[in-house]
C-alpha cells in the first residue's frame, strides 16, 4: 500500500539518497533493532515469563517463519535447543 503522491516520494528518496552509505546502513540497523525490540515485547506480553530458547524461537519464527518450510524450520530450531543445552 502507498499512499503518497509521487511527489512526496520523490522527495523522500531524494532525501535518503543524499545521505552516505554509512549513513543509509546506519539508518536500516537502527530500524531492525528497533523492529526486534517491539517483536521481542510483543512475544513477552503473549507469552509472559519465558526461557531464552522459547524467545528465540518465537523471535525467529515471527521474524524469518515464512522463509523457511516446515522442515527447514524444525532443522534450526534443533540446531538451537543442541547448542543451548
Amino acid at each position: 500500500m502507498n499512499d503518497n503522491s509521487i511527489d512526496i516520494e520523490e522527495r523522500f528518496l531524494k532525501m535518503i539518497m543524499a545521505r552516505s552509505p554509512q549513513e543509509r546502513l546506519a539508518m536500516a540497523c537502527r530500524m531492525f533493532a528497533t523492529a526486534k525490540a517491539l517483536v521481542r515485547s510483543g512475544i513477552k506480553e503473549e507469552h509472559g515469563l519465558i526461557g531464552r530458547y522459547e524467545l528465540r524461537k518465537h523471535m525467529f519464527l515471527r521474524l524469518y517463519g515464512q522463509d523457511f518450510g516446515e522442515t527447514e524450520q524444525a532443522k534450526i530450531l534443533h540446531s538451537w535447543r543442541l547448542c543451548d543445552d
